[in-house]
């Protein structure tokens, strides 16, 4: 039996692509191999990543002056790696931190250009729970970009809308790339891991603008450097294959539900669903500020600390799985990703009622 996956990553994928996937898994496309022993110079996996990438341009209509890179690292790796490519050690880069990893990305670059911390949303309350406003910014002269992370999956807290800056905007869009509409060319570069929304863990998506692949503002080894994996198709080494075709399969199920605007409305009803229930029962309880609630990541918390325990297991037992909520902040957490069905959702608030009616 298939459970119910709230988990925050790896997570839940569509069941459409696993089960492609496992058909295919020992002859794929008529080699008569899987599709992980084949050579990633062959010309039908080279088609896949080419069908990848214009699957993905379509779906996000990515400008034709923007590169798409598979990468592999995390994107935990590319906190160092992005300003290494994209920024001088003398120069200075804007971050604007409202959770966990936009404050870890800024503490990852500071031993790599000045890093000037544009607002942390933290500050004075010791919580993450809004987006600081354009007034409350203190951004640099020149500085060589500004990251933000639009989505922080550990706080659930999500951008409405973008700063207003002159620095090109470096976006961390793991948790929410692809769930819904996105003006790419409102960013200079924007980067995921995959095991959110898009596959697999072990490959990283990357979205960069030719002015910023262009920079190269220190001397880097080529495994390191962006420019280099463009000039190779993002196979300058053997990229992770699988993640790759897994990730390829998932852009043409994208496509086939009706592309980023129809999972946008299923988004939002899935999300609004889960929110309205906690905000009306007077027993769980969600501390983010109503405008810039995650559509993606819901935590929430029990009247009492003891009751999780009791609470995570007996959603285990109806195969609601993956809501513990993170170790730094307890209590629970929905990670409700584009695989994860309205069902689903609708089969935590039930359970959540009834244990809400038996406590």
């Amino acid at each position: 039996m298939r459970i119910h996956n709230f988990s925050a990553g790896p997570a839940a994928l569509p069941e459409a692509v696993l089960k492609q996937a496992q058909e295919e898994q020992l002859d794929w496309r008529g080699v008569g191999a899987s599709v992980m022993e084949i050579s990633h110079r062959d010309k039908k996996f080279i088609a896949v990543a080419e069908e990848a990438e214009a699957d993905l341009r379509d779906l996000m209509a990515i400008p034709a002056n923007y590169r798409v890179l598979f990468l592999q690292g995390g994107a935990t790796t590319h906190f160092a790696q992005i300003p290494m490519n994209i920024a001088a050690p003398e120069q200075t880069a804007d971050y604007l931190i409202t959770g966990a990893w936009g404050q870890k990305a800024a503490k990852e670059a500071a031993s790599l250009v000045k890093v000037n911390i544009a607002a942390d949303a933290a500050i004075p309350s010791g919580h993450y729970r809004h987006v600081p406003a354009q007034s409350e910014l203190k951004l640099s002269t020149g500085a060589a970009y500004l990251h933000i992370t639009p989505n922080e999956t550990i706080h659930g807290v999500e951008f409405t809308e973008l700063p207003t800056t002159n620095a090109p905007i470096v976006a961390d869009m793991s948790s929410n790339i692809l769930s819904r509409p996105i003006n790419v060319a409102d960013y200079g570069l924007i980067y995921a891991g995959a095991q959110k929304n898009i596959g697999p863990s072990g490959i990283v998506v990357m979205i960069i603008r030719d002015d910023l692949l262009a920079r190269q503002p220190r001397k880097l080894p080529a495994i390191f450097n962006y420019a280099k994996h463009a000039e190779n198709g993002s196979m300058l080494n053997t990229p992770p294959t699988f993640a790759w075709y897994i990730a390829g399969l998932v852009f043409k199920w994208l496509k086939s539900q009706g592309g980023l605007s129809a999972m946008a409305s299923i988004n939002a009803a899935k999300a609004n669903a889960l929110y309205d229930y906690i905000d009306a029962s007077g027993f769980y309880r969600n501390d983010v500020e109503k405008a810039v609630r995650s559509q993606m990541n819901v935590p929430f918390v029990l009247p009492n600390e003891a009751m999780d325990a009791s609470f995570l297991k007996g959603a285990e037992a109806l195969g609601l799985m993956g809501l513990k909520g993170h170790r730094d902040v307890g209590g629970m957490r929905a990670s409700i990703y584009n695989a994860v069905s309205q069902n689903s959702v609708d089969t935590l608030i039930a359970y959540m009622r009834e244990f809400a009616q038996k406590a």
